[in-house]
């Protein structure tokens, strides 16, 4: 069957269906495929016949990869595959994936290994669309400031239950990275600009820790706002491929103790560059064994 995109809300989100993904795309469908995500920011396959091997090689349609994750080790018998299980973690907070680093990963490619029975949804949120909302005075204000993001953050969530979760958490931060990134970021292929905080994003620099709390506080209840949000229930065999860039998501815990598991393939990025042009700037940690980075024309 042909290509198709089919809207699933009028800002985010798309399915797409007509593609081999065990196949060798031709260069137009991988054109086709990176136009939908700068269009829709995540896009969703149903009834895909993947494994760790497949899923790391769609993904690989889209550039290098990167380690599973900087601290936290991958799937056994994989470098790229990072297991998103709620025996260790939920990962219900917004967040960007792994902006504590340098180079974020351009973008998120998950796939339902365990579903549940009810819930268990993952939430993704257009940070491009909540930067268009803001009012203009509150816009030229973003535009002009940095954060500094980290590991060490609310993301490592230190009231965890069980050994599992605490070891996970452990492991989590063991290594500590910081890096000072633009608040609003510029994306290097649409220009499109988008609020880019979430859950590691800890101060904004130049603010004192309560001022930039309650100022990240406004400008995430824009990310968040539901006209902005795709909300997808996840069914065995999918694969969801998002935008790290220009998102935020976040996995609902209300499947009570049924278990959960998504794989986790993301793809090497650029270094993130400000409406001024200046870029990212680490300042704790080395990152370079966790992804390369990706250079991308000014």
């Amino acid at each position: 069957m042909p290509l198709s995109i089919r809207k699933l809300t009028s800002r985010i989100g798309a399915v797409v269906e007509g593609v081999d993904l065990a196949g060798r795309p031709d260069p137009s469908t991988i054109t086709a495929l990176r136009d939908a995500l700068n269009a829709h920011k995540a896009i969703v396959f149903d009834d895909v016949n993947l494994d760790n091997a497949g899923q790391e090689r769609v993904a690989g349609w889209f550039g290098d990869l990167t380690t599973a994750h900087p601290n936290v080790p991958a799937v056994d018998g994989t470098t790229n595959v990072l297991a998103v299980d709620s025996e260790t973690s939920k990962a219900n907070e917004w967040h960007t994936d792994v902006t504590f680093v340098l180079n974020p990963p351009q973008l998120t490619t998950l796939r339902s290994v365990v579903t549940t029975p009810y819930g268990g949804e993952t939430l993704i949120a257009n940070a491009g669309a909540a930067y268009r909302d803001l009012p203009e005075p509150l816009r030229a204000l973003a535009d002009s400031l940095r954060v500094v993001h980290t590991n060490r953050y609310d993301y490592a969530r230190p009231t965890a239950t069980t050994t599992q979760r605490q070891e996970y958490d452990r492991v989590f931060v063991s290594t500590p990275y910081e890096t000072e990134h633009p608040l609003v970021r510029v994306h290097p292929l649409t220009g499109e600009r988008g609020l880019f905080i979430g859950g590691f994003a800890k101060r904004i620099v130049g603010l004192s820790n309560s001022e930039s709390a309650e100022l990240l506080r406004i400008l995430q209840a824009y990310v968040t706002r539901p006209e902005n949000i795709l909300r997808w229930t996840w069914s065995p065999g999918q694969l969801l491929i998002f935008d790290n860039r220009i998102t935020q998501h976040y996995a609902v815990d209300n499947y009570d103790d049924h278990p959960r598991r998504l794989n986790r393939v993301t793809v090497a990025g650029d270094v993130p560059a400000g409406t001024d042009g200046r870029r990212s700037e680490q300042l704790l940690g080395d990152a370079s064994h966790y992804s390369k980075v990706l250079e991308v024309a000014a």
